[in-house]
């Protein structure tokens, strides 16, 4: 005989009817076939009454298995009670070999002895005690096992690392498709190393007379700077990756710039002598001792493996080298491609990505090689700490700063408008802090030509470099800036006034292959002697610029005093487009008339009373 166990309880007018299957047991005894399931839990009803029923219904012959349809069955509106309390059981556990028909001697005493337990429990609890009373679950969970968690499927852009859901084909970012295979080459496919070899005679020596021949821009680079590289996979890939530097490449190949109008000079590695002059010796011996490991860590996101050293030294090498080639006039302006970056380490610390500055060994290579005076510019969006740290102190050294800062939460925090240097170095530290992302061409122009010229031209430098961040370019998942390629070949023809043109452009960030490398490649055609467009010639700023630069004026006219006629006339126009503005706010909040005169029959008198909107009042300021 079939047979299906309810557990109902009886609470006043309600039957709360349960049906916990755990398995089903076909088992024969000595008169009955049966189906035994799982485990039931006695309720309470009515405070002190407890009613289990075991119902019997159908038959073998027209019954299939209940595990079928373990949640359909039906509870009758009314159950019969035709069995005495005292012979009611509870099947707790089908391994007990327990048959409804209460035909095993072990099994009838165990469950009277243990119905007559638990009634005499309930009858000496009081009401609360019920209710309070917890039911636990005696049954063996050793195998159960966690539902797995939803699990959402991303990939990450080739261009710009971003992180992008499984179902869309291109990157929400920077507009990349998924399947772009342009920028995934291999250090053998880079036809830079060709070009380095060719610049190295058959008895090692370097002709550079045959090179300059060639062109007048120098480009340095080695392949061993590639090799530094994030060991370690994390969930987000790194966004300084070699990848940056196979982008530039490629772009230059295909414009036909390098290998064919520029040249390489050969790479070293710089020795520790010139890296004491600017790093501590703990600094140095550090950066050096992870080479002996497969990968390290100098910050959370300053990564290293066992050739980031070897790498960080030959990137200082070549700077050095080619700010002494455009020095000595063997050159006129060059143009560095490597990694990592250097602009954030400072005297005793790499961080920001950087191990070892770049722009700083370069510097001073240039004044043991006869410069008094350097001038270096920092475009990168992030403040350059470690390059400001270097020689706040030293006057002949000026560096100036273009950025975002946010009032100091912007990375790296540091590089506000009163940051002015140290001791002799006082006004020597020039910081033009961007106080939003968004930032164009028109507010860096704009900065150039009212603030970066004007102190460039007084300081008069002997050599210019650059810290050519490409992280302000448009696209770019850090910078979050709006600078074209346009404007930075405008920055870069403005530099090459100064310092009768030697121009050193040494590579920080920028982590937008695409941007990274139709920047750089912009770069080099100025370098090569290429106009830039004229349409940023003629610019206006915005509201959140011009005030960012204004700042910069007032704080660095006293160190600059070239800067004092910019800024009373740009103070003037900016009083007059505030009052305007100022009077347009009051006139539309005490109307005259209804708004409808600007449309209808007086329009006339509508615009005479209010006049033309403030916001389409253009700023009109002196450029030159």
């Amino acid at each position: 005989m079939a047979s299906e166990t309810l557990c109902t309880s009886l609470k006043g007018k309600k039957i709360c009817g349960e049906n916990k299957v755990n398995e089903i047991h076909l088992r024969e005894c000595q008169s009955c076939s049966y189906e035994s399931h799982g485990k039931f839990h006695s309720m309470s009803g009515n405070g002190s009454t407890n009613l289990s029923r075991c119902l019997h219904k159908g038959s073998a012959q027209n019954l299939g298995p209940l595990s079928a349809m373990p949640n359909q069955l039906d509870l009758p509106s009314e159950i019969p009670v035709d069995r005495p309390i005292s012979k009611v059981r509870t099947v707790t556990n089908t391994s007990q070999k327990a048959c409804v028909n209460e035909q095993h001697a072990d099994c009838n005493a165990y469950f009277s002895e243990h119905l007559q337990q638990r009634m005499k429990h309930e009858r000496d609890s009081t009401l609360q005690e019920l209710y309070l009373q917890d039911e636990y679950d005696d049954e063996d969970d050793s195998d159960w096992e966690p539902v797995s968690p939803f699990i959402i499927k991303k990939w990450f852009c080739t261009n710009c690392t971003m992180p992008n859901f499984d179902d869309v084909c291109h990157c929400e970012v920077c507009g990349e498709d998924r399947e772009c295979e342009f920028f995934r080459l291999g250090p053998s496919e880079s036809p830079i190393q060709q070009e380095v070899k060719l610049a190295i005679n058959s008895d090692g020596s370097h002709s550079h007379q045959d090179l300059c021949s060639k062109s007048r821009t120098v480009i340095g680079f080695d392949e061993r700077m590639l090799l530094h590289t994030e060991v370690e996979m994390k969930s987000h890939p790194h966004p300084e990756r070699p990848d940056r530097l196979k982008a530039i490449a490629s772009s230059l190949a295909v414009a036909g710039i390098f290998p064919g109008k520029c040249y390489a000079i050969p790479a070293r590695e710089i020795t520790k002598e010139e890296l004491l002059r600017v790093h501590t010796l703990d600094h140095i011996e550090a950066v050096q001792h992870t080479s002996h490991m497969l990968a390290s860590y100098f910050t959370a996101d300053t990564y290293a493996n066992e050739h980031s050293a070897s790498a960080s030294r030959l990137a200082a090498g070549l700077c050095a080298d080619l700010a002494c080639t455009i020095l000595s006039g063997s050159a006129k302006n060059g143009f560095a491609m490597v990694r990592p970056p250097g602009h954030h380490a400072g005297v005793a610390q790499a961080m920001g990505f950087c191990l070892h500055n770049n722009a700083a060994v370069a510097s001073l290579a240039a004044q043991s090689a006869g410069a008094k005076k350097i001038l270096i510019v920092d475009w990168d969006v992030h403040h350059g700490n470690g390059t400001q740290e270097i020689f706040e102190g030293n006057k002949s050294v000026l560096y100036i700063s273009l950025h975002r800062h946010e009032n100091g939460r912007f990375y790296p925090g540091t590089g506000a408008v009163d940051e002015v240097g140290s001791m002799d170095g006082e006004g020597f530290s020039v910081n033009i802090p961007w106080n939003c992302g968004g930032v164009g061409d028109k507010d860096y122009i704009f900065a150039f030509q009212h603030v970066v010229i004007p102190i460039a031209l007084q300081f008069d430098p002997d050599i210019t470099i650059v810290s050519a961040g490409f992280d302000a370019a448009r696209g770019d998942p850090l910078g979050c800036c709006d600078v074209t390629p346009a404007g930075y070949a405008q920055m870069t023809h403005m530099l090459s006034s100064v310092s009768q043109g030697k121009l050193l452009v040494i590579l920080e960030g920028g982590y937008n292959l695409r941007s990274i490398s139709s920047s750089a490649t912009a770069v080099v055609k100025v370098l090569l002697g290429e106009n830039p467009s004229p349409q940023l010639n003629n610019n206006v700023p915005s509201k959140a610029g011009l005030q960012t630069i204004l700042q910069v004026m007032e704080v660095q006219m006293k160190y600059w005093p070239i800067l004092k006629p910019d800024f009373m006339m740009l103070q003037s126009q900016w009083n007059m487009v505030a009052a305007a503005i100022r009077d347009q706010i009051k006139r539309l909040a005490h109307p005259i008339g209804p708004v409808w005169w600007k449309w209808g029959s007086k329009q006339f008198i509508y615009k005479r009373v209010y006049g033309k909107p403030y916001w389409r009042r253009r700023l009109r300021f002196r450029v030159g």
